[in-house]
């Protein structure tokens, strides 16, 4: 089996992760969180999301996370826009990569953004002009690519619709999500097949959820399908305001093990992340939902404990 020689993650703890957090995350601890998984080798961290305070509390402070974080060359710090009144503050805040949203499934959508899939689109049309002009990076995110909460199982041509769509935006890249983490590898290998056949795999990156435990082998999936992007969120932290009983994404600890141990390169370091991974655990008041980051601490705690 070929995989690919190197793989980008991009990580997604400080915005995907946190947004469902149910006490308020101070800013100073936003930044360092960012802070700290930038400097363990994440290429991408997704710093914060302009979106209506009201619908994603969570988020409310991304401006000033913007402002008092000090970035380090080389590693991206996209945000979520979910409209031009969001990308306008997101681009007043310094952002200069974005993302977008837009679901596979109606029901999502309408429940998530309170509008048809096409009318998702349409709202996003003068943002991705906009962004073209001035030399903005826009990622897509795609979500309910495996099942949504209230239309149940979507079908791969309606998840390469979306994707379609926002490629013909001008999105460089394209992640598509099992918002609910009801995939498994079978399954989302049909859907990268068919996405495929119309988008590059080298523009496709995958995000998953990790509810029925599938994360990890959907991951393994993806790689044979010659996929070299994945989303990940440190100590798994996430779910889906959205999408009722959604746990946490997949972490980026478990991701890396994974990748580490098929010989593939990321340049992260790993204990790094995993220490980072329980410090912002700690914080939050709540489990460590990272088995290998978990593993990795306690055997080198064993190390240290006897001399090793």
């Amino acid at each position: 089996m070929s995989w690919p020689e190197t793989v980008k993650i991009v990580e997604v703890g400080a915005r995907d992760g946190l947004q469902n957090e149910s006490t308020e995350v101070p800013v100073a601890i936003k930044i360092e969180l960012i802070e700290r998984l930038a400097a363990a080798g994440l290429p991408a961290v997704e710093a914060g999301a302009f979106v209506s305070p009201k619908r994603v509390p969570q988020m409310a402070g991304s401006t000033a996370v913007f402002q008092g974080l000090r970035q380090r060359h080389g590693t991206a710090y996209p945000a979520l826009v979910p409209n031009m009144k969001g990308f306008e503050a997101a681009i007043e805040a310094g952002v200069t990569d974005i993302a977008v949203f837009v679901s596979a499934s109606e029901g999502f959508s309408q429940h998530n953004i309170g509008c048809s899939r096409s009318e998702s689109l349409e709202r996003l049309h003068d943002v991705a002009q906009v962004a073209t002009s001035q030399n903005i990076r826009m990622r897509g995110y795609v979500s309910c690519i495996a099942g949504c909460p209230y239309d149940g199982a979507v079908a791969p041509d309606e998840v390469a619709a979306m994707a379609d769509a926002l490629v013909a935006m001008g999105c460089y890249e394209i992640s598509l999500g099992d918002t609910i983490g009801v995939g498994t590898a079978g399954q989302i290998r049909s859907v990268i097949k068919r996405v495929a056949t119309d988008i590059p795999r080298e523009k496709i990156a995958m995000h998953f959820h990790d509810t029925y435990g599938q994360g990890v082998a959907n991951v393994l999936a993806s790689l044979e399908e010659g996929i070299a992007v994945f989303d990940s969120s440190v100590a798994g932290l996430g779910g889906c305001p959205f999408a009722p009983g959604a746990s946490g994404n997949v972490a980026t600890e478990d991701v890396v093990y994974l990748l580490r141990g098929l010989g593939i390169k990321t340049g992260i370091d790993l204990m790094a992340v995993a220490k980072t991974g329980d410090w912002i655990s700690r914080h939050l008041g709540r489990p460590n939902a990272a088995r290998a980051g978990k593993a990795l601490l306690a055997a080198k705690q064993e190390d240290d404990l006897h001399g090793g």
